[in-house]
């Protein structure tokens, strides 16, 4: 039976990590409203549910043009963020909370979709140009920078070359696809805590692996 000093002892440090500084900003890519929650577009919106889960917290919290919430990971206390801005103005929010944390890029990652992918997939990268991607886009440009690291999600190719490729970003997923989708997650998850950790070779390897590691 632990004593009241271990107890209070834990209780402090608790507090303690809940007062630290935020370190870092992770951002999920979307569009806002349930008519949007199980497109191709919305992938880095689902990684960010499954990623506040893990962390047992909500991101619920209107800031920033965003839903935030605090969390730890590791040993970091990160901010959980999706824009509320539509995809295509994602950065207005990442700037706003940049600016009030004093959040280098390099300590901003970036969750989204990327249709030059397959469903299962996804790549870590440090920097590089948007990809066609608008709400990177949106975030180069409003910080005016492309050094900061993004995780982006295989969501497939359009199915055909004429099909719209609006209509096919805002599709959803099918069943297996989902299945296929969230076993990546989970492998990303233990690439952002890599990340977190100053590890981020050990985190793009884990997150590039063509098979579940």
């Amino acid at each position: 039976m632990a004593n009241i000093f271990d107890i209070f002892k834990e209780i402090s440090a608790g507090k303690e990590s809940k007062s630290a500084p935020i370190t870092h900003l992770i951002v999920g890519l979307g569009n806002p409203g349930d008519k949007y929650f199980n497109t191709r577009h919305n992938a880095g919106f689902l990684m960010m549910d499954y990623l506040s889960q893990r962390a047992g917290v909500k991101v619920d919290r209107v800031k920033f043009k965003a839903l935030c919430g605090e969390a730890t990971l590791g040993d970091k206390r990160v901010l959980l963020m999706k824009p509320q801005t539509l995809m295509n103005a994602s950065g207005l929010a990442v700037k706003e909370a940049a600016a009030f944390y004093k959040i280098a890029p390099e300590n901003i990652l970036v969750f989204s979709d990327d249709i030059s992918l397959d469903v299962g997939r996804a790549r870590m990268r440090l920097k590089g140009s948007d990809g066609g991607q608008r709400g990177l886009r949106s975030i180069i440009t409003q910080m005016n920078t492309d050094e900061f690291p993004r995780i982006r999600f295989g969501v497939g190719a359009k199915p055909h070359p004429d099909y719209d490729l609006a209509d096919w970003v805002l599709s959803e997923f099918s069943k297996d696809e989902q299945k296929l989708l969230f076993a990546r997650f989970e492998q990303a998850y233990e690439g952002v805590l890599r990340y977190l950790s100053g590890d981020s070779e050990t985190a793009i390897r884990i997150c590039n692996a063509k098979e579940n590691v």
